[in-house]
């Protein structure tokens, strides 16, 4: 165990890290204030295996039982690690070897719509009710909005839909592109709040066969239509383009052509709203676990890369807002919902499956609670007048949106309305009641079944 050993002996700091060894000795690291963990290493070749580096062997000794816990879990042991490897930072030699292999996979993942077709499959056509087991009811599988941290799940989703919906002032018999629409929940919201039409397009077939079915049930088929599509297939222009999660999977390289894309899509007054994972760090690298097992082509590009290819496609940024906590948020829930419902994956897949994805949402929480993610939203145009001078409008609008989401609701409650409430199950009132009763109640569309 001694490259394990020399790893953790330069790298923790803060928190106690004890080591078990396969002889049953015991090794301690840090020991400033923090998290307590201790592992129990079960394979003598542990030691060899640390050559793929930390971030693939460490998944993987879990997934296959060979690292086990005996204090503490799976997402206190991510914490400390985020943490002491922010203390540390990046020597110069492992930053002079991530320039280089980024080069490289900027030529080896050249992200081609067929390959994009296949990396979208891998991921999103493993079965709708996997995702059903953690995400909320319209399944939004993308970072939610808590206004005070203390919203339901399904309250920060929707209120992740208002707040999309307001910053692209949307208005009656405007089109709408919606790029990687994923199970339809935000095109069908945007259509029944604004009187919209809305294109949708995804490369996964079993995400499209939920939106369309969901847009017939909730009678929006005339004007929210669906495809199978990559968004550089798209033709003609839109009065609002919103892309919710979808940045991250272009791939390395691609952030210009992308952004040519919207600029090509948007009418001259037009407005796009993009919504995507973004690191506070220099360009880096998706994680070789990330890579490996459940994003493949996918990267999440830093601020200052995004900016760049924004620039060079000529376009506005007309506002800029960062997420910070939000996401680990979000997926604190997608966490404790999956463990809810641990033995229904199992059944689905197998243990093995079942803890390569606890290992993705537990790392995927910690990288925006104790990482370098963040969520931006980028709100950009053609023209510099696209949206007002100033942010107040927001407001308005939110306000606006709220009482509509109430009129739709109640024209679905009441005497002839069928079932009583939205699919999201929100109660009446926000999270905390009051005078604003009823603000957080969704429009009713049909959830996805």
């Amino acid at each position: 165990m001694r490259l394990l050993s020399w790893f953790l002996g330069r790298l923790v700091r803060e928190g106690t890290l004890t080591v078990i060894g396969p002889d049953g000795r015991a090794e301690t690291f840090g020991g400033e204030p923090g998290h307590q963990v201790t592992v129990r290493i079960h394979d003598p070749r542990f030691d060899w295996r640390l050559l793929k580096g930390a971030e693939l062997m460490v998944p993987e000794a879990y997934m296959d039982g060979s690292l086990t816990f005996e204090k503490g879990n799976l997402r206190e042991l991510i914490a400390l690690y985020n943490t002491n490897l922010e203390r540390r930072g990046a020597s110069q030699v492992e930053t002079a070897f991530e320039r280089v292999v980024r080069v490289t996979h900027r030529f080896i993942d050249h992200n081609t719509p067929q390959r994009a077709r296949r990396n979208a499959a891998a991921h999103y056509d493993m079965g709708n009710e996997l995702y059903r087991l953690f995400l909320d009811e319209d399944m939004q599988y993308s970072c939610a909005y808590f206004p005070t941290g203390e919203e339901t799940l399904e309250q920060a989703q929707l209120a992740k839909k208002r707040h999309i919906a307001a910053k692209l002032l949307l208005a009656p018999g405007q089109r709408v592109l919606d790029i990687g629409c994923g199970w339809g929940g935000m095109a069908l919201y945007l259509a029944q709040v604004a009187d919209v039409e809305v294109l949708g397009v995804t490369l996964s077939e079993r995400q499209l066969e939920v939106a369309r079915a969901r847009a017939r049930a909730a009678g929006l088929a005339d004007r929210v239509t669906f495809e199978l599509m990559d968004y550089r297939d798209v033709r003609g222009q839109f009065d609002r383009i919103v892309s919710v999660g979808m940045m991250e999977h272009v791939g390395i390289g691609q952030l210009g052509p992308y952004f040519a894309n919207v600029l090509q899509r948007l009418t001259p007054d037009g407005v796009a709203l993009i919504h995507s994972i973004v690191r506070k760090e220099p360009p880096g690298l998706t994680s070789t676990f990330t890579r490996k097992y459940i994003f493949p082509g996918g990267y999440i590009p830093a601020l200052s890369e995004t900016m760049v290819a924004v620039e060079r496609a000529r376009l506005w940024l007309l506002d800029c807002e960062i997420w910070r906590r939000h996401y680990g948020l979000t997926i604190g829930h997608w966490y404790d919902r999956f463990a809810a419902n641990r033995d229904k994956a199992k059944a689905m897949h197998d243990e093995t499956f079942c803890r390569m994805w606890e290992v993705y949402l537990a790392g995927a929480e910690g990288a925006f609670l104790t990482g370098p993610m963040a969520v931006m939203q980028l709100q950009l145009g053609r023209q510099r007048d696209a949206v007002p001078l100033t942010r107040d409008y927001l407001a308005e609008q939110t306000g606006r949106l709220r009482a509509r989401e109430r009129r739709e609701a109640g024209s679905k409650s009441g005497p002839h309305g069928g079932r009583h409430g939205g699919p999201h199950g929100e109660p009446h009132g926000g999270p905390h009641g009051g005078p604003d009763a009823g603000h957080d109640k969704a429009p009713s569309i049909e959830p996805a079944k």
